[in-house]
């Protein structure tokens, strides 16, 4: 079958050899955010915005918040304070923030544009209706299925709504089946995309370690995902595999209308895809700026080497 066949400029790809758009509105936009586990304060009113189509990093050293500011994001975790807000469509709908916000809903629609509060909504929620899609710390391939099953159990759910939820329309309707030849198309597609079209038959845990990170990004991106977040995808990998897996993001980034925002501990990997880049430090953002800006901040290096304040200090007034 064709990997040619799944429209992928239908689901918001950019055409070959577009150039990427620039001062964009923000797709996501975290204000105020708190979370505490008892008397632990994880967050501490934490707030930035990621720019839509841009690769937004979230630095810091072991035990700074990163992972808990991404569950709340993607509703594994209700935040004790905060406002999450995720827009796609026209970016027009943002003036209806404040009313929102007033109302209590979980989201607004108008004209084409979408406006959610994260915060609002469960995690199976914020995956299927605000379109977020996320990877873990640890892989979560099944392992004993093949590459393509597992890019084809990312669209289960439409095509559970193709059947109409049941054996017998699975088995009938000529929607499951037009759906299942789309997922089919879909899944081929980021084979090819992935440069894994020759492994599709074989199981998921015979890929190498690098294919199999690919591999877990390829079934978010099966989702069709407005916010793609990852949670160290360079961990484990070798140069050669961190420098292909920076390729790929680029890809993503470059062709497809996807924003992604993540985790990573690898500095050199951080600073070479970043548009943009947020830190965090005992759960408080202590910086954010260009991979250039935060490379020469102070503060950053006080945070991961442990310089003295007095010295932050001094450096603080040297580079003014």
């Amino acid at each position: 079958m064709s990997v040619t066949s799944y429209d992928a400029a239908a689901a918001g790809a950019r055409p070959s050899g577009s150039a990427r758009p620039s001062n964009l509105a923000p797709v996501l936009r975290v204000e105020h955010l708190s979370m505490r586990f008892g008397g632990l304060v994880a967050i501490n009113d934490f707030s930035f915005a990621a720019r839509r189509g841009d690769i937004t990093a979230l630095i810091g050293p072991n035990g700074a918040g990163k992972t808990t500011v991404f569950n709340c994001i993607t509703g594994f975790y209700k935040p004790s304070e905060g406002r999450i807000a995720l827009q796609f469509g026209d970016p027009g709908v943002w003036e209806e923030l404040s009313a929102l916000t007033e109302r209590g809903t979980r989201s607004v629609t108008r004209g084409d544009g979408m406006l959610f509060l994260l915060e609002r909504m469960p995690d199976y929620l914020v995956a299927h209706r605000a379109r977020v899609a996320r990877t873990f710390q640890n892989i979560r391939l099944f392992q004993g299925m093949t590459v393509l099953e597992n890019l084809l159990v990312a669209q289960h759910n439409s095509l559970m709504w193709a059947s109409g939820f049941t054996v017998l329309g699975a088995l009938g309707l000529r929607s499951y089946a037009r759906a299942e030849r789309s997922a089919i198309d879909k899944a081929r597609y980021w084979l090819d995309r992935t440069g894994l079209t020759d492994r599709a038959d074989d199981p998921a845990g015979e890929l190498p370690y690098g294919g199999q990170r690919r591999l877990e990004i390829a079934r978010a991106m099966c989702t069709d995902p407005v916010l793609l977040c990852l949670d160290e995808p360079a961990a484990g990998l070798n140069p050669n595999e961190s420098a292909d897996l920076g390729r790929y993001l680029h890809k993503i980034r470059d062709e497809h209308a996807t924003s992604i925002l993540l985790i990573e501990h690898d500095m050199t990997v951080v600073m070479e895809i970043s548009d943009y880049i947020v830190v965090l430090d005992h759960g408080q953002k202590i910086a954010d700026g260009t991979p250039d800006e935060i490379r020469n901040d102070p503060r950053v290096i006080a945070a991961y080497l442990g310089v003295e304040e007095e010295e932050v200090a001094e450096r603080a007034i040297g580079t003014q």
